[in-house]
């Protein structure tokens, strides 16, 4: 680890742990579990507070409704000790995608892939 990571790490949130969290969690947390986009959940070793350590960006959304609901304690246990029955027509998890490539666009968006549809109609010009 250079030193201009250790810096960065030192004073910025969004990439990862930083450097006081990672000591709080050395000397204060116990593992928990580690979903499947490597986010690692932690508790406190008296089971009061409980945490995540993103892998990558610090995004919310990127925390499944699985891990999200024992993080807030909707529910005691977490998932890898009693995993939640999923319903078939449910999709699997999704981060929030706004103010990316892959967001949505409907149709007429000028972000839309496809060409824009052709006006059915004329415009009205002044004589």
């Amino acid at each position: 680890m250079g030193i201009l990571s250790t810096l960065l790490r030192a004073v910025t949130w969004w990439n990862g742990q930083t450097l006081n969290t990672q000591f709080h969690t050395w000397r204060h947390g116990q593992p928990v579990g580690e979903d499947g986009e490597g986010n690692r959940f932690y508790q406190s070793r008296d089971g009061r507070r409980r945490w995540v350590i993103y892998n990558g960006e610090a995004e919310a959304s990127r925390v499944s409704p699985d891990w999200h609901g024992w993080l807030h304690s909707t529910y005691d246990e977490p998932p890898t000790e009693a995993p939640l029955a999923h319903k078939p027509w449910e999709r699997p998890h999704q981060e929030n995608l706004t103010g990316t490539p892959l967001a949505y666009a409907p149709p007429g968006s000028i972000r839309a892939a496809e060409p824009k549809p052709q006006a059915d109609y004329q415009a009205w010009q002044p004589e």
